[in-house]
């Protein structure tokens, strides 16, 4: 079963990792901004419409977290799909902000979590929300696969786009 601090340690790795990009990332500047930035198939995201979206995300699933941990013991609505037009409006606006800031917000947000996650416990990972797409899943589901997972992903992603350019 995964504990907080597992998911601590996970978490902080990857941001590690993610982080470590941004020297190159900042170095290949100026990117060109993505034409189609939505969930479609034409779309085709850049560094500022990764960056936009992470910076988005991690405060986004953070809140979702709080808000299934208040509502227990009745399972709660949490959460969104990828076609929700508040956040495709929040990275169509952040893609905008200066790297080197978005960046920065992802190190800031990182550090919250880490500081939650130090204050839960094994039962609070347990605890149930319904997610609209998902269905009945758990905070350390939300954890593990929505935000760190995600995460890793947008690393791998990144990095082919580095390797691109």
């Amino acid at each position: 079963m995964t504990e907080p601090a597992d998911l601590r340690s996970r978490l902080r790795v990857t941001a590690d990792t993610f982080l470590a990009l941004r020297p190159a990332v900042l170095a290949c500047e100026p990117w060109q901004l993505a034409t189609d930035f939505g969930h479609g198939p034409e779309a085709a995201w850049g560094p500022p419409e990764v960056l936009a979206h992470v910076t988005e995300m991690l405060p986004y699933w953070l809140g979702e977290v709080e808000r299934i941990l208040a509502g227990w013991p009745t399972p709660v609505p949490f959460g969104r799909v990828a076609t929700d037009e508040v956040r495709i409006a929040i990275i169509g606006r952040d893609r905008t902000v200066p790297l080197r800031e978005l960046f920065d917000r992802v190190e800031a947000d990182v550090a919250r979590y880490e500081r939650r996650l130090a204050e839960l416990s094994i039962a609070d990972l347990g605890r149930q929300g319904l997610h609209p797409a998902r269905g009945s899943i758990s905070v350390r589901t939300v954890l593990d696969v929505i935000v760190v997972e995600h995460l890793e992903e947008h690393c791998a992603q990144l990095r082919e786009l580095l390797g691109v350019r």
